[in-house]
């Protein structure tokens, strides 16, 4: 069963981490670059950006105006604890609580990542929302919110529930690349 979404977020790390040759040419999708390897420099994250625009993907950059503009990126990325204001920009956000969902709003982001949807087995991270609760959530506010945290192949199914037209996922794409069959 395929799961019908009309966006993917994809996280990557680093540029080494994925391989857009194992994904199909697809609107749909879109490639934040997190950078935690602070070892990629502008260069080749730019080359990376172009093989992106190939595969006709969308490109952000998380936290880093400068690179998003040097590198002429889709958008910006703004993690829960970026506070900035930015403007003229195209803004993607990440929240975890309806105070974090309030802070992107004034933040001017378009697009709000919530964390987590389901759980997630990490040490400090035992809280998540479940379906019910995501979508209570979507309901409240005027803005597109997409799911994040805790998706995985045994439970894609659910994500037919949640109402959200996308969702984005972080480390399973790494761990099993097979997943993004059943979803794009």
């Amino acid at each position: 069963m395929f799961i019908k979404k009309k966006n993917y977020y994809l996280y990557i790390d680093s540029i080494k981490s994925i391989n857009l040759n194992l994904i199909k040419k697809n609107q749909k999708i879109s490639i934040i670059y997190r950078n935690l390897s602070k070892e990629e420099s502008a260069e080749e994250v730019a080359k990376f950006k172009k093989k992106c625009n190939e595969k006709r993907f969308k490109f952000y950059v998380a936290n880093n105006y400068a690179l998003a503009k040097k590198i002429k990126c889709d958008g910006l990325y703004l993690s829960a604890y970026n506070k900035k204001i930015y403007y003229n920009i195209n803004a993607i956000g990440s929240a975890h609580n309806y105070s974090e969902i309030n802070q992107k709003i004034k933040q001017n982001c378009k697009i709000i990542i919530l964390s987590r949807l389901f759980m997630v087995h990490k040490k400090n991270k035992k809280s998540f929302l479940n379906v019910i609760k995501f979508n209570l959530i979507c309901q409240k506010y005027n803005i597109l919110i997409f799911p994040l945290g805790g998706i995985k192949n045994n439970n894609l199914l659910k994500l037919n529930l949640v109402k959200s037209d996308g969702l984005a996922i972080l480390s399973e794409i790494k761990k099993k690349p097979v997943i993004s069959n059943r979803l794009f």
